[in-house]
């Protein structure tokens, strides 16, 4: 500064028009970051939710089709029971050697298909409805493939209809009939195609027991021998035998011999007055009665009668009195309260050329038996009839 130069004043910095005054309040701001380019699209992540919504598709379809499937094929047994369980029948009879009980199914015109194992030779046979109304019937004939059909006597009801086609093999069946206590039961046995073993659910009260499809229609009949034998007569074989004009069926007589059977299980019967011990005594003393009666062993039925009737009631007259007879549906409907007596209505089937059967083959009886206790044991001392007899027809 000595030569007096550079204390000369600047000229002041010229700033352009166009900027922007910058005062000490003013911060600078920060230049942006450069942003990624976008990603592009997993192409994996696309395939694998193409290929599951692929699959939750075809679980949709597929599970619609099992819905489908169930409806067209498979049977509600419930449903059926309810619509066709009025027409199929229990079949009682005493005969010369055969089982003497089936079930069976009503056609038409009071015609009943049956097992022919069960009526072969009989001398009375009788229907008894679902709802328990008992008509007698007789054997018109019988067929190659163990099929027996019946008149009944003044059966009235809906004939269960023969299916028009025979069914999908895949679909589901259901057998209905009877149990040797008279329980109505339906049970499915699979398809044509996947059959279930009929041995699974049978027993002898359900040969002659209809097969039916879902809609309750009649498309097979169990026949057989025994239960280990039965086997399901096709639609094609029904439909000859239920015709008007029935084809394959002969003609069928009845049996001649002079000493005839029932069903010969064990009758528990039932029991209408309070299960008191004393009233379930009387209902073993009478159980124990009927089931000898029906297997006709008239020694041991002397077990159970006092001294003074076994004097009256001998084993010979026993023989002589019920030789074809078949005692069924008893209800104990009076038990006195020292057991002094008590009273049984029953149902009785016999040959109509037994003695006093007037040509009939089934009385309703009502009776009233005479207890003692001996030795602490109740036994029979007496009869007593509380009505006349009435046909079992009667309602």
């Amino acid at each position: 500064m000595e030569d007096g130069r550079n204390g000369l004043p600047r000229p002041p910095r010229r700033i352009p028009a166009n900027a922007g005054s910058l005062t000490q309040l003013e911060v600078p701001s920060r230049l942006t970051a450069p942003q990624p380019p976008p990603r592009r699209p997993w192409i994996f992540g696309r395939i694998l939710a193409g290929f599951i919504a692929l699959l939750v598709i075809a679980a949709g379809g597929a599970g619609a089709g099992w819905f489908v499937h169930e409806r067209r094929l498979g049977i509600n047994t419930d449903e059926v029971l309810k619509s066709a369980g009025p027409a199929v029948v229990r079949v009682l009879a005493t005969t010369c050697g055969s089982t003497g009980e089936a079930s069976g199914v009503l056609i038409d015109n009071g015609r009943v298909l049956t097992a022919a194992s069960a009526v072969a030779n009989p001398r009375s046979i009788v229907i008894v409805t679902q709802d328990g109304r008992i008509r007698r019937a007789n054997l018109l004939g019988t067929t190659a493939d163990g099929v027996a059909v019946l008149q009944s006597i003044g059966l009235a009801g809906t004939p269960m209809q023969v299916a028009a086609a025979d069914p999908d093999p895949k679909a589901q069946r259901a057998l209905i009939g009877y149990t040797a206590a008279g329980k109505q039961t339906i049970n499915e046995i699979g398809s044509t195609a996947d059959p279930r073993a009929l041995s699974e659910v049978m027993n002898t009260a359900k040969l002659g027991g209809p097969v039916v499809d879902k809609s309750g229609s009649l498309i097979g009949l169990v026949t057989g021998a025994t239960v280990q034998a039965s086997a399901i007569v096709p639609l094609e074989n029904l439909r000859g035998y239920v015709a008007v004009s029935p084809s394959g069926v002969t003609v069928a007589t009845a049996g001649s011999c002079d000493q005839s059977r029932g069903p010969q299980a064990a009758v528990v019967p039932a029991l209408q007055v309070a299960g008191t011990p004393l009233n379930v005594e009387v209902q073993q003393l009478f159980g124990n009665y009927v089931t000898l009666e029906n297997q006709q062993d008239f020694r041991s039925l002397q077990s159970l009668y006092s001294a003074r009737f076994a004097e009256g009631m001998t084993e010979a007259k026993d023989l002589h009195n019920h030789r074809t007879s078949y005692f069924f549906n008893p209800k104990i409907t009076d038990v006195a309260p020292d057991g002094s007596y008590a009273r049984m209505s029953y149902d009785i089937l016999f040959a109509p050329t037994a003695t006093g059967a007037g040509g009939q083959n089934c009385n309703r009886l009502d009776v009233r038996f005479q207890l003692v206790r001996v030795g602490g044991k109740l036994l029979i001392d007496r009869t007593v009839p509380m009505a006349d007899a009435v046909s079992c027809d009667t309602d």
